[in-house]
């Protein structure tokens, strides 16, 4: 649609040069005498082909909203150039009068030039589903039954097809890695900027990026099913979706095409009664309705949408439903549950207290050690102390897991045992119980190094808070946002998290059929609520809540449900969501106030309001302030910031 409208006004402008030069109106104005034979059935030629060619997408589409019943911008452009058209035409077969081809030439010309501007607008926006379609690769390394590869397109791949991915091709699909490790950057998909391990049996997203080993993979989704595919229909969703602004600007539009005839019949009527030639009558009526054309009120609201869209797109915020997006300036608290969300939704050390005669980082070394081999979350927050401490770690032997206690190896020649507290109550081993008490108090997971059988300190792992959700947190503070954590945990956890945040309030042990009922006693008070989760028990609560927000990593049907969606799974971005809704709404009534204010004060001009003391907007500055309305309103768009 943007070439077409591109080619249309490009032609439509080289007739309109002629159309100029052949009109008697311009000729008088620039002191030009120019003439020939049929000059006149010569301009009528030129204009009709610019009001067919140039007018067409007005008019088919001024026919489709009436045919809807439902008049609106097309209509009401389609109304102002075929009024000066059939005028014209009729003076030049007859009628008494001047003839306004240059005003409907230059009319169409304009329009054109709107839409093409406000297309090009649109596609800048559109632009992220084109790099998002980019990240695909086309075709894919298929392997067949006998171990051999063919390359086919990726629309051939079906579920349970096993495909080769070399280091440094992009994964074709969504799928399951059933031979090789490698590390996987997901960053364009997930916002995740360090590479991701992946190994057997973990999955992968199609469109990332294999960075080390080769994989064999077993297709999972392909086609819309894929992860990069429902991201795409995100966008869409976003780009497509009407907002009140919107809407209320089309109202306006339908509201001037009624003024639009009841003011130029009105004009056309008055200069009748006081006197007036039918030419002069008809031209304040043309004019009238040229000014009420609507043009830049149409792209008030769509220009800025089309903008914020773009901006939200790059800063990894899908906009699923542009009204609660715009609700989202008014908000006065935001509900967060907790796993996932404003913690990592994994295990990390907090406390290490070692026994007497060791050190801290001796428990680390002792306890990483041992957990070398367990796949448990708690052994992998271990393993990471150790990594963030540059603690070296010796191999296990006899590894062991004692179900339901612990597990226990060999290190260095010493027996390791990482075990629970109830471990150590049945083997009658003591410990200091203050610290434990305190810790459990917080909502800590504690666990017991003992080495030969003698302890060797307590570890204290909880689910760790992420650095963004305080930064988050503390950014809605300033702007007045009371923040609200939800969660199914125990209430001491919820407590110790709220505590890490400064939340405001805390509703801890929720069950997950009772959030949406949390969410609605908040909503009780009066406030206009957003509701942050990941999981697919949050998604009644995103449901229910004035504005819903995802976390980019969490299940589909949270994703699916939410409002918005953030990529990058970033709290932080909240304070984005905020900000920007303030500014596109802000930008979208200072638009609407340029357009309409415009109408209000070039209708009684163009009407002949002040022609007692000579003051008559002719029909040639009615059309250049009207583009100068559309050019404001672009340009004032274009100033959006995030």
């Amino acid at each position: 649609m943007v070439e077409d409208f591109k080619k249309r006004f490009y032609i439509s402008l080289i007739f309109t040069i002629p159309i100029l030069f052949l009109s008697p109106m311009i000729q008088d104005f620039i002191g030009l005498e120019f003439s020939f034979s049929y000059d006149q059935y010569v301009l009528f030629g030129l204009a009709t082909f610019v009001f067919f060619y140039g007018g067409w997408p007005f008019l088919t589409g001024a026919i489709d909203e009436l045919k809807n019943k439902n008049p609106g911008m097309m209509t009401l452009i389609g109304l102002a150039i075929f009024v000066a058209y059939g005028y014209s035409s009729m003076v030049v077969f007859g009628w008494e009068g001047r003839n306004f081809f240059w005003e409907l030439a230059t009319l169409v010309d304009i329009m054109l030039l709107g839409h093409w501007i406000e297309m090009k607008s649109v596609m800048g926006a559109s632009n992220a589903l084109q790099e998002l379609v980019k990240l695909m690769p086309s075709e894919a390394h298929r392997v067949n039954e006998n171990g051999e590869t063919e390359d086919v397109p990726i629309h051939e791949l079906s579920n349970e097809d096993h495909v080769l991915v070399k280091p440094g091709e992009k994964i074709p699909v969504d799928g399951i890695i059933l031979e090789g490790k490698s590390a996987i950057d997901e960053s364009m998909l997930t916002g995740e900027s360090v590479p991701v391990e992946k190994n057997q049996e973990d999955e992968v997203i199609g469109g990332s990026i294999n960075k080390e080993g080769s994989l064999t993979i077993q297709v999972k989704n392909t086609g819309d099913d894929t992860y990069l595919s429902q991201v795409i229909n995100l966008v869409k969703e976003a780009q497509s979706s009407k907002s009140r602004a919107q809407d209320l600007a089309n109202r306006a539009a339908k509201w001037l095409f009624y003024l639009a005839l009841a003011a130029g019949i009105t004009t056309f009527i008055i200069w009748i009664a006081i006197g007036s030639t039918i030419d002069v009558a008809v031209e304040r009526m043309v004019t009238v309705m040229v000014i009420t054309c609507p043009h830049a009120l149409g792209l008030a609201a769509p220009l800025v949408v089309a903008v914020s869209t773009a901006i939200s797109a790059k800063k990894g915020l899908l906009i699923r439903n542009r009204t609660q997006f715009e609700n989202a300036r008014n908000l006065d608290a935001v509900i967060f549950d907790k796993t996932g969300t404003l913690t990592k939704g994994e295990f990390g050390v907090t406390d290490v207290i070692p026994a007497q005669g060791y050190e801290a980082n001796d428990v680390i070394y002792w306890a990483a050690s041992a957990e070398q081999n367990s796949e448990h979350p708690l052994a992998r927050g271990i393993i990471q102390k150790a990594e963030n401490e540059d603690v070296s770690l010796d191999a296990v032997e006899n590894f062991e897991s004692m179900t339901g206690k612990g597990l226990q190896g060999d290190v260095a020649g010493k027996n390791v045992k990482v075990v629970s507290p109830g471990y150590m109550k049945d083997e009658n081993i003591s410990y200091d119980t203050s610290p434990f008490e305190n810790l459990s108090e917080e909502g800590k997971t504690v666990v017991f190094v003992v080495l030969d059988g003698q302890l060797a300190g307590m570890v204290a792992l909880a689910d760790m808070v992420r650095d963004s959700a305080k930064e988050a947190i503390s950014a809605l503070k300033e702007k007045g946002i009371h923040s609200i954590m939800l969660t199914g945990d125990n209430q001491k956890v919820a407590d110790w998290v709220a505590e890490q945040l400064d939340m405001d309030e805390v509703y801890a042990e929720v069950l997950p059929d009772h959030k949406a009922d949390q969410v609605k006693k908040v909503q009780s008070d009066g406030r206009k609520v957003a509701m942050t989760g990941d999981g697919v028990n949050d998604a009644p609560a995103l449901a229910t809540a004035d504005v819903g927000i995802a976390i980019g990593s969490g299940t589909d049907v949270a994703v699916e449900t939410a409002d918005i969606v953030l990529v990058k799974s970033n709290p932080k971005d909240i304070v984005s969501i905020v900000e920007l809704s303030k500014n596109t709404y802000k930008k979208m009534v200072q638009n609407l106030w340029w357009a309409a204010g415009y109408n209000i004060v070039a209708i009684p001009l163009a009407a002949g309001i002040l022609a007692p003391i000579g003051i008559i907007l002719s029909p040639a500055v009615g059309a250049i302030l009207m583009s100068l309305s559309t050019i404001v309103v672009a340009i004032n768009a274009k100033l959006l910031k995030a």
